[in-house]
């Protein structure tokens, strides 16, 4: 791997977000972005961390507000820094969950899609997600760095596995 073109250890994201994946029955529950930044794109649910509330509080809040359940039980199973290049950097942690109450709804912000794990829509989601999202459904945790140019080439990449995250 190339050296980064960034210093991680004096950078800081502009934006802390959280994002979400709740797999129940062979299958994952994901979002179609209907407005904000990724509109289009398919995604976990999730969102900005407002002031005071933890990651964890952000990652349940986001995926009331976006999809009209609560999921039970999250386990943090990663964190991502994105060097955006002309989009603001973002820290965002990143949740999983086995369960959740209350039936799945589209919203303003978000239509809910269900999909085998098998056939999870890589080319509709964000260019980074091919890189993680797989090892972390098979329960590794980790630590990603992206450089991205815009929001659809990725520049640089570090991934580091089987990082230990406190509960």
């Amino acid at each position: 791997m190339s050296p980064s073109p960034i210093d991680w250890a004096s950078w800081r994201a502009e934006i802390h977000a959280t994002l979400m994946f709740i797999v129940r029955d062979g299958e994952i529950l994901l979002i179609e972005k209907k407005r904000g930044l990724g509109a289009g794109k398919i995604n976990g649910p999730g969102g900005k961390i407002d002031p005071g509330e933890t990651p964890l509080e952000c990652a349940v809040r986001e995926t009331q507000e976006e999809l009209g359940i609560t999921a039970l039980r999250p386990v943090k199973m990663g964190e991502l820094h994105f060097a955006m290049g002309t989009i603001p950097d973002i820290l965002c942690h990143v949740f999983f969950a086995r369960d959740f109450e209350g039936r799945p709804v589209e919203t303003v912000e978000a239509k809910p899609l269900w999909c085998r794990l098998a056939d999870i829509p890589y080319d509709r989601m964000w260019k980074d997600d091919i890189h993680w999202l797989p090892q972390m459904l098979d329960g590794r945790k980790f630590f990603g760095r992206f450089i991205f140019d815009g929001e659809e080439d990725i520049v640089w990449q570090d991934l580091e596995w089987d990082v230990h995250w406190p509960s």
